[in-house]
């Protein structure tokens, strides 16, 4: 099992992650978002709460260049599940599990971003805490090894997660031009703590020159009651 702190101390640039998984005591259901930036419009931004989810909002709306990409909300709520992404297939899915589609077929729609020469991969998750039960759902949508005429789409489903492992999913395996897009599974993590003290590893453990903003939130697997925490690089 890998130590989150490590990986992510050895990688400059892992660019947007998410990490799902289940608490050490096994109570909560886990979730964190980070995103990193290595422009000024992608360092330009903070992460607000909306309603029960999360968005991007420019920190200096006068340096917003092109929003596209970069605003988007990373998190929402419908009913018992967490939709966690890197960009507004948030939407997509949510748009489509309430129509009753699987998380696979809504992301169906979608592809890789179109940011040429880099085409980041769209990863997303899917957390669903209900009567004492968790389960949760991961994907990938990325390029051909750089090849934008096809989408490579991969799917992992994780049943009765165990006590103190989760699974991290990011876009880049580490800096470059173009920035090579994430290889494999997803990968098993350990996660310890409460949600101050991994919120705080986490953040500690970002390249402190990239590191834009994290969200991490715990949900109480027997009520679905959740504690957030949001940490932004840019303060007023």
């Amino acid at each position: 099992m890998m130590q989150l702190e490590h990986e992510l101390r050895n990688n400059t640039y892992p660019g947007r992650g998410i990490v799902i998984g289940r608490s050490g005591d096994g109570k909560m259901a886990v979730a964190a978002y980070f995103i990193m930036g290595r422009s000024t419009n992608s360092r330009n931004r903070v992460f607000v709460t909306d309603g029960e989810g999360i968005r991007t909002k420019a920190f200096d709306p006068s340096k917003l260049e092109d929003p596209s990409l970069v605003i988007y909300a990373p998190v929402r709520v419908l009913g018992n599940q967490t939709i966690v992404t890197n960009g507004d297939q948030t939407d997509t899915i949510y748009d489509g599990l309430a129509k009753g589609l699987t998380f696979e077929q809504s992301l169906r729609s979608r592809e890789f971003e179109p940011d040429a020469p880099n085409y980041t991969p769209r990863i997303s998750g899917v957390m669903n805490v209900e009567n004492g039960k968790f389960d949760y759902n991961m994907s990938i949508l990325k390029s051909n090894y750089g090849d934008p005429s096809c989408c490579d789409r991969f799917t992992f489903s994780y049943d009765n997660p165990v006590p103190g492992e989760g699974r991290f999913l990011h876009t880049y395996m580490g800096d470059g031009n173009p920035l090579p897009s994430f290889q494999g599974e997803p990968e098993r993590v350990e996660i310890q703590g409460d949600i101050d003290s991994f919120a705080s590893m986490l953040w500690e453990s970002l390249n402190e020159e990239n590191k834009v903003s994290l969200f991490v939130r715990f949900i109480d697997i027997t009520d679905g009651k959740y504690e957030t925490r949001i940490l932004n690089k840019n303060q007023d």
